[in-house]
């Protein structure tokens, strides 16, 4: 196979790997992939419809924090059986009847907090059996959920509290406690604001979708390759340049992308080959678009959950955040350029040859800059 055959191949690949962490590996024909498709925008339509003031000013469609928390998991329940298929061998082109029902049931148990609100308003810490069996199929669906989509360690994690409130009475010295009931787990873990509807729910609700919707729709509108010609158009030139236009790319990716694995492919594609191209080892080049796309989470505005969770925790604004945020985040990238730098420097490395190189004063002083940050 010659190489230009392989360059759709491992495009194809990196797209599949994208996906099957990002969206699912599941891409289904037909009306099944359409319908796939139609939820997913009428989750998106949603989410800017209770962020809106639209509810307020027309009169209806006005959710409280329980009610949209509740919409918002049944559309990711439902999402996450329709797209991440359950094993390595289950089929990519269409959805078994199985995970039709399971998505169906899941996403019915998601919204039974929406769906029952009224009655479930009408007697708090009383559950009636009803509300037990959907909470106890709501904790299995969702720990299945959370396999198929992150894989088993949150998943198995997660099973071993849920088990250890339980068993408490039975666990050895310092680990026993005098346990919960069945009913009172699933009433704290399903049936109020505490457990799975807590503030986690209510952050990705009021903030991180919004976030990775903005940030997924300049990704589409063609942000990311804008980066990358911006960072190689000011760096490539200089020593072990496509590396420190490997750093700032992704650095630059990070302010539209929340996702370490979607800025590693987006850049890396294009940086890693090039860095090879003026003298960087595999591993190196490999080490440096990784480092670089991770610390791409702790880059503002779009970040990882846990700034969003601070918003809750710490009582403070997501502005505050940002503006906290940037400077270690900031730091971060120059010190990965100094150590690029510093790379490049030992193995006497050359940058890439441009068309239109800049003039010698002005090479100098970005030369100096770079090197002293």
């Amino acid at each position: 196979m010659t190489e230009n055959n392989r360059a759709p191949d491992a495009a194809v690949d990196l797209e599949d790997m994208v996906a099957s962490s990002d969206s699912g590996a599941r891409k289904p024909t037909g009306m099944p992939g359409k319908l796939l498709v139609s939820i997913a925008a009428i989750w998106s339509l949603f989410q800017l419809w209770i962020a809106s003031p639209l509810p307020y000013m027309l009169g209806f469609g006005v959710f409280n924090a329980t009610q949209s928390r509740s919409i918002h998991l049944a559309f990711a329940l439902f999402l996450a059986y329709m797209a991440y298929p359950a094993l390595k061998r289950s089929p990519r082109d269409r959805i078994p009847i199985q995970d039709w029902v399971l998505a169906s049931v899941a996403a019915f148990c998601g919204a039974y907090m929406f769906l029952f609100y009224e009655g479930l308003s009408a007697r708090p810490g009383a559950p009636l059996l009803q509300d037990v069996v959907i909470g106890v199929i709501g904790l299995v669906l969702l720990l299945e959920a959370t396999r198929r989509a992150l894989g088993p360690p949150l998943m198995i994690v997660a099973s071993v509290f849920l088990i250890y409130s339980l068993a408490g009475p039975y666990m050895p010295g310092l680990l026993a406690h005098g346990g919960v009931s069945l009913y009172g787990l699933i009433n704290h873990q399903w049936l109020t604001t505490q457990g799975v509807f807590g503030i986690a729910l209510g952050v990705s609700t009021s903030f991180v979708f919004l976030f990775v919707l903005f940030g997924a729709l300049l990704d589409k509108a063609g942000a990311g390759n804008y980066f990358i010609k911006v960072a190689f158009s000011m760096l490539g030139h200089f020593k072990g340049g496509p590396a420190k236009a490997a750093v700032v790319a992704s650095g630059m990716t990070g302010l539209i992308s929340g996702s370490s694995i979607a800025n590693t492919v987006t850049t890396g594609t294009f940086t890693i080959p090039m860095m090879k191209r003026v003298g960087f080892s595999s591993e190196k080049a490999g080490a440096v678009e990784v480092a670089s796309s991770v610390n791409g989470q702790i880059m503002p505005p779009v970040m990882g959950a846990a700034a969003f969770l601070m918003v809750e925790y710490v009582g403070i604004s997501y502005v505050e955040v940002i503006k906290h945020a940037f400077l270690p985040a900031l730091i971060s990238y120059i010190a990965l350029i100094y150590i690029v730098h510093l790379e490049a420097l030992k193995a006497n490395m050359q940058g890439l040859e441009s068309s239109n190189p800049p003039k010698p004063l002005v090479r100098k002083v970005i030369g100096f800059w770079v090197a002293c940050c």
